[in-house]
């Protein structure tokens, strides 16, 4: 059994025995970065340092709703002896400080929605320490955590300097996305910060998950993460000057010998190859900044290869690392659209899938201004200018992963995923779904290819949109006065509509509408005739790719297994969809944790192939509905999972049900 961090892997023999008293803390970055020691209660700005001393304050009857084995094995703990440990759910949730464990928060800036924020920091987290990796660990680890140890944090622990309004705690629904989701990420290869422990509580807080002005009680609850480190790109912006758009600056403006410390101790920390090789400082920083933005790239293109959207892309929310960080309005795409927001909160889209790339480069640029005159300017705008042929290459490297084409690189390759997901997206195909279905197609063998052609292609068909899911995913989504101001010009000034017409937005609208058209004239069965001709032609095409993949080969036997092997180990067959966390929220909010077990399990294999009962679990129902049900016959959910009405099992790997497009995460 593999442990999965940061895409590297370490055996899981690694005998796990401290215990939570006798973890080995040793807190370095507190003693490298300063540390504001002041006892002033309240929200207030703290000048000067990088980090502040906190209490966290503790829960009411704290108690475990699941915990990841291998996330504590990475501090040398065992997930049977925690969870038997009658303290530790006060240890994790903050509640009893651990014996060698200095609460702080750490202080960071940051541009939010692209306007600068000025002072955010650790309004709801407080870092507790540094635990000495088990020895086992570090020569596995040693790329990706060189220093050995791992900061812990608690997530939901009470106010801090920097709690501004909020009262410093996280709720039990928003917790147990971050928790699985952290180790989806895991589970997936793809560089994440980690979640070991969740923590629920009898404290309530009153919460708006709608913002619609509808508060409800819900339970304090509290994440234990891990990460070599959880310094981010707003953790330079704390040296921001007054900024001319907001109007705000950071809380430590102009003080660059702090920036020029914070510098040397992430770089001699995390980045110990760079400190070696450069012995101008200049130079070193520069090369640390190319190496974040490789990092970044590579992030963001693992990113859009599994359909993830990050939803709060933040300077605040991009580690200094490469890491996944700060799970919030998450989303893992159903039916492919380059445009899918996962965060209602975000109405302009700033943040949606197809934008992921670019925000990440401009948020680098962001990160590049901060460290100002750190770095070699000239050399720091080329390195920018690299960020998109980087991301490009590191995508399609990806994408021929994920159509088993490894044997050979050829120009077109790219035009074929563009089409591919042209198709899907014009067809409301499952972007997961669609991408495991194709290690069915096989290299063209002759006398089989119609029969497997038309197999693979059909059950594609059964994941894509109906005819009325397309009319509502096509429908315009520009404020109405502005559509028909457009539709005016159109009548009245041509020429200045043409220039209109150019903007991406009104061209994306224009283009949606002009889609909707035609669906308005035909029917089910015309609209699925045409989905299954033009699956067809890619699907030729992409079998003639394959059929070059093997030429000259002695063994296609052994290259078509080579293939499959690598496309489903590139291919999840699981993610973790909004409807499938919501199942799990509503089950523990009624006080059954089973569901977030059950389904941690399945995330931590998603490249699997699952017993049936381990993919089982999917209620059709939503909202009070569920809890209705469940009400009603008890006998509804077994060991094995949620029924549906019919006691017909929905796997966790399904097409979502319809209520899937009601979820709403802010």
């Amino acid at each position: 059994e593999l442990l999965i961090v940061r895409g590297l892997r370490m055996d899981s023999g690694i005998s796990a025995s401290c215990t939570l008293e006798y973890l080995p803390f040793n807190n370095v970055v507190l003693k490298k970065l300063p540390l504001d020691t002041s006892e002033e209660p309240g929200s207030r700005t703290v000048s000067g340092a990088c980090f502040s001393q906190v209490q966290p304050q503790p829960l009411i009857n704290p108690t475990f709703v699941a915990v990841s084995g291998s996330a504590l094995a990475l501090l040398g703990l065992n997930a049977e002896e925690v969870l038997h440990d009658p303290l530790g759910p006060e240890y994790l949730s903050g509640s009893k400080v651990l014996p060698g464990a200095e609460p702080a928060a750490h202080c960071y800036s940051g541009h939010q929605f692209g306007v600068f924020a000025g002072q955010l920091g650790d309004g709801a987290v407080c870092y507790l320490g540094e635990v000495e990796a088990p020895g086992g660990q570090l020569g596995s680890l040693l790329h990706d955590n060189p220093c050995g140890r791992w900061e812990i944090q608690v997530k939901g622990a009470g106010v801090t300097p920097y709690s501004r309004e909020s009262d410093g705690r996280k709720v039990l629904r928003s917790s147990i996305r971050e928790f699985l989701c952290s180790e989806a990420m895991a589970g997936l290869g793809i560089p994440t910060t980690r979640a070991a422990s969740l923590v629920t509580s009898d404290l309530c807080v009153s919460r708006d998950p709608l913002n619609q002005g509808q508060r409800r009680p819900e339970r304090c609850s509290v994440v234990l993460r891990i990460a070599p480190s959880f310094i981010r790109f707003g953790s330079f912006e704390i040296f921001h000057s007054r900024d001319e758009f907001s109007g705000r600056r950071g809380p430590s403006p102009g003080r660059h010998d702090i920036r020029a410390q914070l510098l040397d101790y992430v770089i001699d920390t995390f980045y110990p190859d760079i400190q070696r090789n450069h012995g101008d400082c200049k130079d070193r920083n520069t090369a640390f900044f190319k190496e974040v933005t490789v990092r970044t790239a590579r992030l963001v293109a693992l990113w859009q290869s599994v359909g993830f959207c990050h939803g709060v892309l933040n300077t605040d929310n991009m580690s200094i690392l490469g890491l996944t960080v700060d799970y919030g309005p998450f989303g893992f795409m159903d039916r492919y659209d380059p445009e899918y927001v996962c965060n209602a909160s975000d109405r302009r889209g700033r943040y949606s899938y197809r934008a992921q790339p670019s925000v990440c480069h401009w948020n680098l640029a962001r990160l590049a201004e901060a460290l100002g005159s750190e770095l070699h300017a000239s050399e720091a705008a080329a390195i920018l200018d690299e960020f998109m042929p980087l991301y490009k290459t590191f995508y399609l490297a990806n994408m021929r992963r994920k159509l088993g084409l490894v044997m050979r690189k050829e120009p077109e390759d790219h035009e074929l995923v563009s089409e591919l997901l042209r198709l899907m997206h014009n067809t409301g195909a499952d972007f997961t779904n669609t991408f495991r279905m194709l290690s069915g197609l096989s290299c063209p063998v002759e006398g089989e290819e119609a029969v497997v052609v038309s197999l693979v292609v059909d059950r594609i068909l059964q994941q894509c949109a109906s005819l009325e899911e397309l009319k509502v995913a096509n429908m315009p989504t520009m404020e109405p006065c502005d559509l028909a101001m457009v539709f005016s010009m159109a009548q009245t000034n041509p020429a200045m509509f043409s220039l209109v017409a150019d903007q991406p937005e009104v061209a994306h609208q224009l283009e949606k509408m002009g889609w909707l058209k035609e669906l308005l004239s035909t029917n089910q069965d015309e609209l699925r005739a045409k989905q299954r001709e033009d699956w067809l032609r890619w699907v030729s095409q992409y079998r003639k790719r394959l059929a070059r993949e093997c030429d000259g080969a002695s063994d296609l036997g052994t290259i078509q297994q080579e293939r499959v092997h690598i496309m489903d180990r590139t291919n999840p067959r699981v993610v973790l969809r909004n409807y499938i966390a919501q199942n799990a929220i509503l089950a523990a909010e009624n006080g059954d944790f089973s569901e977030v077990r059950r389904l941690l399990k399945v995330l931590e294999n998603p490249y699997s192939t699952q017993t049936e009962w381990e993919l089982s679990g999917e209620p059709k129902t939503f909202g009070e509905k569920a809890h209705e049900r469940v009400e009603k016959d008890p006998e509804m959910r077994t060991k094995e999972g949620w029924r549906d009405e019919n006691q017909t099992y929905i796997p966790y790997d399904s097409m979502p049900p319809a209520w899937a497009c009601k979820i709403c995460v802010t």
